[in-house]
């Protein structure tokens, strides 16, 4: 796994040497060496290479990453940009039409969101091929819980769309006051219709920053 090099990894130093850290490095290299793991090894850690700490306005969590072939690269909901769009992230995008116009893009690949300031943070990091969910509980969520905890701590403000219960567990770590918190079921095809759709966090996001000085995110996936 590449290191995180860039201002995230002053605030999260502690955590590599943590012993849950060691541990969960030994686990997953072993996974690396033994089974087909995604996302690739140089991408485990692109939520915090693509959105540098001071750079982020917006959280989105997600779960584990997919994990069918090609798809995983890092972001949550995003896929690399010759793979079909996934459920999840089709809803993303017709919630983003109805709620700010933007019109739905050929591809799935959400690295334009990340250097906007958007961080796409899986709450569980790696994942086995055609096994979802299967390296939860090594780990992973205490080392994202400790990034989780570093956002809540900086003090300008941030957005966090928690979508679905898993996401919104981690509301009883944010309590700063300069902090926007947003919550709707998950997008996914089983919820989207109980509270995602209508939700209209983009809109929401973007007037909080620009109430507070900050440049809106451009949402637009542009076609490629």
């Amino acid at each position: 796994m590449s290191a995180i090099t860039n201002d995230w990894a002053e605030p999260l130093s502690e955590e590599f040497k943590k012993p849950y850290y060691s541990a969960l490095y030994q686990k997953v290299k072993e996974e690396y060496n033994t089974q087909q793991i995604f996302p690739a090894a140089d991408d485990v850690f692109n939520a915090f290479h693509l959105t540098p700490l001071h750079d982020v306005k917006v959280l989105i969590l997600g779960q584990d990453p997919y994990h069918n072939v090609g798809q995983a690269h890092g972001l949550c909901f995003s896929v690399k940009p010759d793979v079909d769009i996934p459920p999840s992230l089709v809803n993303i995008y017709k919630e983003l039409n109805d709620d700010l116009g933007c019109y739905i893009p050929n591809h799935g690949y959400l690295e334009k969101w990340a250097r906007e300031g958007v961080m796409l943070l899986n709450t569980v990091l790696t994942v086995r091929a055609h096994q979802p969910n299967s390296h939860q509980g090594i780990g992973w969520e205490e080392f994202t819980n400790a990034a989780i905890r570093v956002l809540n701590e900086q003090d300008r403000p941030i957005v966090y769309m928690l979508w679905g219960k898993p996401a919104q567990s981690k509301i009883k770590m944010l309590n700063n006051p300069k902090h926007l918190i947003l919550k709707a079921s998950h997008p996914s095809p089983l919820s989207a219709y109980r509270g995602f759709f209508g939700c209209k966090h983009f809109s929401q996001a973007n007037e909080f920053l620009e109430k507070n000085g900050l440049e809106p995110i451009d949402w637009q996936i542009e076609n490629r």
